[in-house]
């Protein structure tokens, strides 16, 4: 009988842990016995999560600190490379012929894209980036998106398929955000997706989800890197998960603003045949 009695008590005890471990809840472990040994396990279990929550918060504030430092750095970065901007702009409007100037201007221009890059990530993660999510209308947003890359892709002689219901249909975003989110996916199908010379849009909707499918043809990503695409700079040469300015941001950023608009996005790629980025926005009723 005390067999049976300590089994079961053992069964609840693992239970009770796995639960907590899966819920990531900051529970204690509790069990109704006068087994000694059984309570001291618990006492010793319930110190390593303690320890485990102390950890966990400790890391959230360094993490926290670490997003509002690189958010100043950022903006105190950019104020004085405006200046240097400005004067390269003089220098190289009072000599138009000199091809240095010309370059170091165009240098320093990606730079403070970088930094505005980095500030926008910075913002978006310390929770700093004011969004205010109402109705917008998606459809008229993703036919404008495509059509500020006409020139681009017609030069490129690139195959254009859109695939948007005659209705229009609405979600719960902001418009900024949207459309920083359509740009940079849709630029980097242009940029890493040019030689399959075929971008593709679909909207759709389903289960109370507005979807946006962003298709190309190109190089695609093999299964080995797609899983990373999202993360913070991350740029192996040969995937082709960098945005148009190629500095790994982008769809970093991209991720983070449909993440706080209650959305996602995913990626489906088979290399050489088809590669697709999917936003999933809420619908708006």
């Amino acid at each position: 009988m005390r067999n049976v009695r300590l089994n079961a008590n053992l069964r609840q005890i693992s239970q009770k842990l796995s639960d907590i471990l899966d819920q990531d809840s900051d529970e204690k472990v509790m069990v109704f016995t006068d087994n000694k040994a059984l309570q001291e396990l618990c006492a010793q279990i319930n110190r390593l999560l303690l320890n485990r929550q102390k950890t966990r918060a400790d890391y959230r504030k360094r993490e926290i600190s670490y997003k509002k430092m690189l958010s100043n750095i950022s903006h105190d970065i950019k104020t004085p490379l405006t200046v240097i901007l400005g004067y390269l702009e003089m220098m190289r409007l009072a000599d138009e012929g000199n091809e240095e100037f010309r370059k170091v201007e165009a240098k320093a221009v990606q730079v403070m894209e970088l930094i505005n890059q980095f500030f926008t990530l910075a913002k978006l993660e310390a929770g700093d980036m004011d969004i205010e999510i109402g109705k917008m209308n998606i459809s008229e947003l993703c036919r404008e998106s495509m059509l500020g890359y006409y020139d681009i892709l017609q030069g490129r002689d690139f195959a254009v398929e859109l695939s948007i219901p005659e209705k229009d249909m609405f979600v719960r975003g902001e418009t900024r955000a949207v459309d920083r989110i359509l740009n940079n996916l849709i630029s980097n199908a242009v940029r890493y997706g040019g030689d399959g010379k075929y971008i593709g849009l679909a909207l759709r909707e389903s289960g109370g989800y507005v979807y946006i499918d962003i298709t190309d043809k190109g190089k695609g990503i093999e299964k080995a890197f797609a899983q990373n695409v999202f993360d913070r700079l991350y740029t192996l040469e040969d995937s082709r998960n960098r945005e148009i300015q190629g500095n790994g941001l982008g769809l970093t950023i991209a991720k983070n603003l449909a993440l706080q608009l209650g959305g996602d996005i995913f990626l489906e790629s088979e290399p050489h045949v088809k590669t697709t980025f999917t936003v999933k926005l809420k619908k708006a009723l």
